[in-house]
């Protein structure tokens, strides 16, 4: 929250037609460097998995955190106070506890396996939507500006062909997945989002009653992936839109 109330320099990660939109800070590093530090002092022999100098974790580990010190980077950048702190627990490829922080709402989302979901303390559950046409849809863009991004407009196409109330596009896939669960969103797609993007949130919206896979409808892997999350209700009519467009990421 100092860099964003003070300024931070962006600077480049990746690049697709010579342009550069997937960013990273001095903001990122030191989360992760804190969150990290903490993690190690108070579960030592414990692996780390994360989007910056953590990615190099082993996900098939018993004992696995998996942590994005700032999602929502380029909302983050352009000082708009949308983004997120996610951390979760996985015991031997199970999740166990989901924590989404917007830092600067201090806005709280947390899960445990078994024993709900929570915004702010208060216990919370998707939405009752059985048709589209009753339902606002997120989705999220990955840094691709080719084929996948094609793909994901196509997708949004479709399904205002079945007359859902709209799209949102907010840039915080942790916080997306949390709005599902909270009722907000009757479901959200992305065609690439990483562990880190998903861990937290995938909790979330399971013990919220709703329904998180890839755009196939297949389990989620602890992998680079696609993604769409439901209340249940509408997961089939959901994948049966998002399978259509899918596109590999690279």
């Amino acid at each position: 929250m100092r860099h964003f109330r003070d300024g931070v320099e962006m600077r480049d990660k990746s690049f697709s037609g010579g342009k550069s939109y997937d960013l990273v800070s001095d903001a990122d590093l030191e989360s992760e460097k804190a969150i990290a530090e903490f993690l190690h002092s108070a579960h030592p022999g414990h692996e780390l998995l994360g989007e910056e100098s953590l990615a190099g974790g082993s996900a098939d580990a018993e004992h696995l955190w998996v942590i994005d010190p700032l999602d929502g980077t380029n909302n983050f950048a352009h000082r708009l106070p949308h983004f997120a702190v996610s951390i979760a627990y996985y015991f031997r490829g199970q999740a166990v506890v989901g924590v989404v922080l917007n830092p600067a709402r201090d806005e709280w989302f947390t899960a445990t396996a078994g024993g709900g979901a929570f915004h702010d303390g208060r216990r919370v559950e998707v939405c009752d939507a059985a048709v589209l046409d009753k339902s606002l849809i997120g989705c999220g863009f990955y840094y691709d500006r080719g084929a996948m991004m094609r793909g994901t407009l196509a997708a949004i196409e479709e399904f205002f062909t079945h007359d859902i109330h709209g799209v949102r596009r907010m840039g915080t896939a942790s916080i997306d997945l949390c709005y599902v669960g909270c009722g907000h969103f009757s479901g959200f797609f992305e065609y690439s989002l990483s562990p880190w993007d998903f861990a937290a949130g995938r909790l979330f919206v399971e013990e919220a009653g709703g329904r998180i896979t890839d755009a196939t409808g297949s389990p989620l892997p602890m992998a680079k992936t696609s993604i769409v999350a439901s209340n249940g209700k509408l997961h089939e009519a959901m994948i049966a839109i998002t399978s259509k467009h899918t596109v590999e990421s690279t």
